[in-house]
């Protein structure tokens, strides 16, 4: 719990420093809870032993009659990560993730093609090569071998910390709270800008906003799901509104992951999807420097 109160104590004293009073209590009330997800202190460790509430790489345990994911005319997909939803404390999240069950994140990742194949949300033939697979409590799982040609990550323990998390300075979230917003508006003050810039990212991350390499993802996801309207097409953004982070995968040395340069993995999800457990509809895209 420490860390979500220097997290927050972070972005508030960075708000209330750069921003008018009023500016900076809106601005605050735009923060959401995530958990950051980071490498699991070992038994034994200086720190103490951390609850596992998932892990990155390594093999899946996956029901008898689940198929490994396929991309249809590519390969099979690579295993990412998995979330065991009863050890995460999402009781803290604005999202209603399951109370138990297993989450699996699977995604196409170019071991069989050299990367010629990318996956993105504004081309739907590709959308199957990202996989969200949910496992209820009680269905018996066993650990599947991975299929010819793909190479495992290796395996990192994740713990889970609550983290406050700040909208991408030009989320549709952020417009919609401060329209209009000229040129001189306080939230694109440089030295704001900065100071928010430095307070460390999540890396690893589920709920909360997602931590943009380049442009905010749901406005990506809210493109190809409009079935690519131009870019300033007013539905853009109202239809980004209705798209949630489920689950951010960062570049991770530990795991051998490197998402481009430096890059990183998003599924978003609206929440009514969510609530109904649809994980078949999250959609996906990625990111890098």
């Amino acid at each position: 719990m420490t860390q979500h109160t220097t997290a927050t104590d972070a972005l508030h004293a960075v708000a209330r420093e750069h921003l008018p009073a009023d500016i900076a209590e809106r601005w605050i009330g735009l923060l959401r809870p995530g958990l950051g997800l980071t490498k699991a202190a070992d038994e034994g460790a200086r720190e103490g032993t951390d609850v596992v509430v998932g892990r990155l790489g390594g093999l899946p345990e996956l029901p008898e009659n689940e198929e490994w994911p396929v991309w249809e005319g590519h390969g099979p997909l690579t295993f990412i990560a998995s979330l065991d939803c009863a050890a995460l404390p999402s009781a803290a999240l604005d999202i209603a993730l399951p109370e138990d069950g297993t989450l699996f994140f699977f995604y196409f990742d170019g071991q069989l093609d050299d990367g010629s194949a990318w996956v993105a949300p504004d081309e739907p033939d590709t959308w199957a090569g990202a996989r969200v697979l949910y496992v209820p409590a009680g269905v018996p799982l066993a650990e599947r071998p991975a299929p010819a040609g793909i190479r495992p990550y290796a395996e990192v323990r994740l713990a889970a910390r609550v983290e406050a998390t700040a909208p991408y300075p030009w989320h549709p979230v952020v417009y919609r709270e401060f329209a209009p917003m000229p040129d001189d508006h306080p939230l694109w003050d440089e030295d704001f800008q900065e100071a928010l810039w430095d307070v460390p990212g999540a890396g690893h991350l589920v709920g909360g906003h997602a931590d943009p390499v380049q442009d905010d993802v749901e406005s990506e996801v809210a493109r190809g799901a409009l079935g690519n309207p131009p870019n300033d097409d007013p539905r853009i953004r109202e239809e980004a509104l209705r798209w949630t982070l489920l689950a951010q995968i960062d570049s991770d040395d530990d795991a051998g992951m490197m998402w481009g340069d430096c890059g990183a993995l998003y599924w978003l999800i609206r929440p009514e999807d969510l609530a109904a457990r649809r994980f078949d509809r999250a959609m996906f895209t990625w990111q890098c420097s």
